[in-house]
């Protein structure tokens, strides 16, 4: 049985698309059967996977709306070693169409329970606000990866998402955990970024993942080409360091 991912963040710009993305990538180089579903009306996730948005029959907005089964919208990236629920920015409209919907937020939630055999990792990659996409996907999931730029606003984030995930355990889903915390776009040579990610270990302990993601110019320019970094170059820092986090959360789940 599947376990699902959602990979949550209410501030932009700290890697989580980015993180989404090169996990799937990185938990398929181990030869696990990973399923990406982009729910992100941005759709970088699946610009970055290779696909046209223009070119897509079915996405994510059909399937939430009951328009379409979620295994006759989801498409196999050979190149990028996963399988992907696609996006566009049309995904918009889920979310004034879901407020006429009775339990609107088990949604993501029932489209994705046929599919939970056929996959080891479900990967969410949830849009940069806490709205009912979000709400869906913290809703479905078992555990929350939250990526973290090492500085003090993202501190000042992570307190309202936190109170968010509280909420959804109490309110709609008791098994949701915090799968962890990893810290992105990490230079070790600003003394900020230490700091905080010092507060960060003091206070979550073992759910901060060891492995450190630095900032490289070869995962920035990978979703250029369509790929993950891990597929793009996999020699670079970023892709090692991506290889190691999907290492680091299969031996979490072995022990778990």
């Amino acid at each position: 049985m599947a376990r699902i991912i959602a990979v949550a963040n209410q501030k932009g710009g700290v890697g989580k698309t980015t993180t989404a993305v090169n996990l799937a990538a990185a938990l398929g180089e181990m030869k696990k059967r990973v399923l990406l579903v982009d729910i992100d009306p941005q759709g970088n996730a699946t610009v970055g996977s290779g696909l046209n948005p223009k070119e897509l029959e079915w996405t994510s907005l059909e399937v939430l709306l009951k328009e379409c089964r979620a295994e006759d919208a989801i498409i196999n990236c050979e190149a990028a070693g996963y399988s992907i629920l696609p996006s566009t920015n049309d995904l918009v409209a889920a979310e004034i169409g879901l407020m006429e919907v009775e339990h609107r937020e088990l949604a993501l939630s029932a489209a994705l329970d046929p599919l939970v055999d056929n996959y080891a990792y479900i990967i969410i990659d949830c849009p940069p606000s806490l709205n009912m996409l979000t709400l869906n996907a913290l809703t479905a999931a078992d555990g929350v990866l939250i990526p973290m730029q090492c500085e003090y606003y993202a501190l000042e984030g992570l307190a309202a998402l936190m109170k968010t995930i509280e909420q959804v355990r109490l309110h709609t889903n008791p098994r949701l955990q915090i799968e962890g915390l990893v810290r992105t776009m990490y230079d070790g040579r600003n003394n900020l970024t230490n700091e905080v990610s010092r507060q960060l270990v003091e206070h979550f302990g073992e759910r901060v993942y060891r492995t450190l993601v630095p900032r490289n110019v070869t995962v920035a320019e990978a979703p250029s080409f369509g790929l993950p970094v891990v597929k793009y170059d996999k020699s670079s820092r970023g892709a090692i360091a991506y290889l190691g986090l999907a290492g680091e959360m299969v031996r979490r789940a072995g022990s778990r």
